[in-house]
This record gives C-alpha cells, structure tokens and sequence, in this order.
C-alpha cells in the first residue's frame, strides 16, 4: 500500500509545528521514513512541499533542515494574517452557505458556553476551528489555502495566551457570524480586522529550546490510502 505524500507531509508538519523537530534541526528521508513506517518516496514529495511553504530549507550540501524564521519574520505572519482575515470574512458574507452558517453558529454557542465556564483549553481549539471553517466560508480555495498555512506557521512560532475577557472575544465571534448571516461584507471585514489587531497583544514568540528530536513514533493517518 502506498501512503500518500499529503499524509506524510501533514505529519511532518504537525511534528515540526509542535516542536517535535526543533527549528535548524536536520531532516534526513531514511530518518522520516522510519519514523513515520513508509517508503522513502512519499516523505522526498513531503519535503519538497513543506520546503514551498516554508517549513524546511534545503542546504547545498547539508540536505533538509526545519526552517529557522527570524523575529521580523515571524511579525510578518501575523500582519499578513490581520490582512487576508478580514478579506476572508467578506468574503464569507457574499459566498456562505447554510452549513457554513450553521457550523459557525454552532461554534459560537459553545465558545460562549465554555468562556462562561472558564474552560480555556477547549476554547482555544473552538477558536482554531471557528477560524478555518470562516476561511473555508469564503468560496475562495487559494484564500483558504494561505490562511490554513498562516495559522500553521502562526501556531509553530507563537505561543498564544488566552484573552483576559474570552466571554468578550467570543461576543466579536458571534458578532462576525451575524455580519456574514446578513450578507454585510463591509462589517463583517470590519468586525474581523478588530478582532485579529486584539489578538495580536496574545502572541508571544516562541524560544525553542535546543536538545533532542524526541524518538516516538507518529503512526501516519494511512485512511485516505486505504479509500
């Protein structure tokens, strides 16, 4: 059975993002295959592709390392992200469907139930989801596709704290959803610019520590080839 390259270079990029793989740390294909329980082949195609988004840089020489963003780097990110969010959120307002609606609005009532309860970490995963389902509301797969790996690379550079008020930033959620809900491209990009230029004080840059690639195993998710 052949594992496909896309599952492979998910599981790569999670390992890097989570800090499995440290940033400047060698990447080697007989390493990853082995990690991962496949062939060489798939995790070569996974590299070239994490390489174009810039997860890991191939030295002369030196063969594939994880990528070392600077700090300016990292800043970027989130300026680019306070753009192409409120974009993505017009965007929505023109595009959605009713299961996109109803998702959202799903979301949005147990983000305001868990924020009244305090339950942060499930919140924040409430928020990624919130996020790539408005993305996806879009219409627009490139759109989709550069915020998908924003927050990807976001999430390997920053740490994020949780908001001071979550009950208030989950408010601006249910807030952005009605905008989108009445067809109001206009506050919908408005609401969403708030929201991303408040949460940009949350992000703090991440130190990685500098020791050893932890050696347990990331069985790859074989579903899609088995289909």
């Amino acid at each position: 059975m052949r594992i496909p390259a896309h599952s492979v270079c998910t599981a790569i990029r999670d390992d890097i993002v989570s800090g499995v793989f440290e940033r400047g740390s060698r990447l080697t294909e007989e390493q990853l295959a082995r990690r991962y329980g496949v062939s060489r082949v798939p995790v070569r195609e996974a590299l070239r592709t994490l390489e174009s988004e810039g997860f890991v840089l191939t030295r002369r020489h030196a063969g594939a390392h994880v990528a070392e963003p600077t700090e300016q780097e990292a800043a970027d990110l989130l300026d680019m992200r306070a753009l192409l969010e409120p974009l993505g959120a017009a965007r929505a307002a023109q595009r959605r469907t009713d299961a996109h609606l109803k998702v959202l609005r799903g979301l949005v009532r147990l983000g305001q139930e868990r924020a009244r309860r305090g339950q942060g970490e499930d919140l924040r995963s409430l928020g990624g989801w919130f996020h790539e389902t408005l993305a996806q509301a879009s219409g627009s797969p490139p759109l989709t596709a550069l915020l998908t790996q924003l927050r990807h690379k976001i999430a390997w550079m920053y740490a994020v704290e949780q908001p001071e008020r979550p009950v208030e930033a989950w408010a601006e959620h249910g807030a952005i959803v009605d905008a989108v809900a009445r067809g109001d491209a206009e506050r919908a990009r408005a609401l969403t610019a708030l929201h991303a230029e408040r949460s940009m004080s949350l992000h703090r840059i991440k130190r990685p520590e500098r020791g050893r690639v932890r050696v347990s195993q990331h069985v790859v998710n074989t579903t899609s080839a088995r289909n």
